[in-house]
């Protein structure tokens, strides 16, 4: 069992439109600096793109009516990362959160520093889904 955290952030944004409007895997470089750093493409139903440590690949769970975005990352070593992230009704609002699993060999300066990343795509997400 890994240790994680889990992170939200409140959005004034009925929880649907919200889903919605962010699911697509194209979006999340919009928001998601901590997941890709370029343009995601689609190659042979594979989403790649630029991660912040070099290429990735990347398995996102397909449309749903729960809120459900969780997504799954090869850094090309062997091993998918899972990062669960929801969208929730929050009263008239929505509630985004996402958990970080503490990964084997991840120091406690590692894991500090993706959870200051995640907080900060959160916010940015934040910015991105009331314009």
């Amino acid at each position: 069992m890994l240790p994680s955290r889990t992170y939200s952030i409140s959005i004034d944004r009925n929880w649907r439109d919200l889903y919605e409007a962010i699911w697509r895997p194209e979006v999340f470089p919009k928001w998601a600096s901590g997941l890709a750093e370029s343009d995601m493409r689609n190659e042979d139903g594979k989403w790649l793109a630029d991660g912040p440590e070099g290429a990735i690949t990347i398995r996102f769970t397909p449309h749903n009516d729960y809120g459900v975005m969780d997504h799954w990352v090869d850094t090309g070593e062997g091993k998918e990362v899972h990062v669960p992230l929801r969208v929730i009704q929050n009263g008239e609002g929505s509630e985004v959160m996402l958990t970080l699993f503490r990964q084997p060999g991840m120091d406690d300066e590692m894991f500090a520093r993706g959870t200051k990343w995640i907080n900060r795509d959160l916010r940015a997400l934040k910015e991105f889904a009331i314009r």
